[in-house]
């Protein structure tokens, strides 16, 4: 009994059973007919739909690479709770109390010797992109 459900009943359960049994034996669809079988999403892989022509990386925004994106987030993770407008010797106390690698203190604290309004300012300066849309 391990195996039947105790929400439908036996009965149902073989009914179940019996209309599922192509599906589970064959690994596909079991229609006859071309015009039943599901779409095939294999072709769609790492394309976003919605964006005709799209050449962009797998998971990163469009004006950024994986590598902007993955520096951007480490930078966000130090910087968070940072007051702006911030000069770059501000930004990288900031980052060194938070227990930032020092390639990061030392970027920061090479920074043009002006105020910052935010990470995206902070990002701009030090070379990285940003998205140049939203979804």
């Amino acid at each position: 009994m391990g195996d039947k459900s105790d929400k439908h009943g036996a009965r149902l359960d073989d009914e179940l059973r019996h209309e599922t049994e192509g599906l589970v034996r064959g690994g596909g669809p079991t229609h006859a007919e071309r015009d039943h079988d599901p779409e095939p999403v294999e072709t769609d892989a790492g394309r976003d739909p919605t964006v005709a022509g799209s050449s962009r990386t797998v998971g990163s925004p469009p004006g950024m690479s994986a590598g902007d994106v993955a520096a951007r987030s480490e930078f966000a993770k130090a910087l968070a709770g940072a007051r702006y407008p911030a000069t770059p010797e501000q930004l990288s106390a900031h980052v060194a109390g938070e227990g930032a690698p020092d390639t990061a203190v030392r970027a920061l604290g090479d920074l043009p010797k002006r105020e910052y309004d935010g990470l995206r300012d902070v990002m701009d300066t030090l070379g990285y992109g940003h998205e140049t849309e939203r979804f």
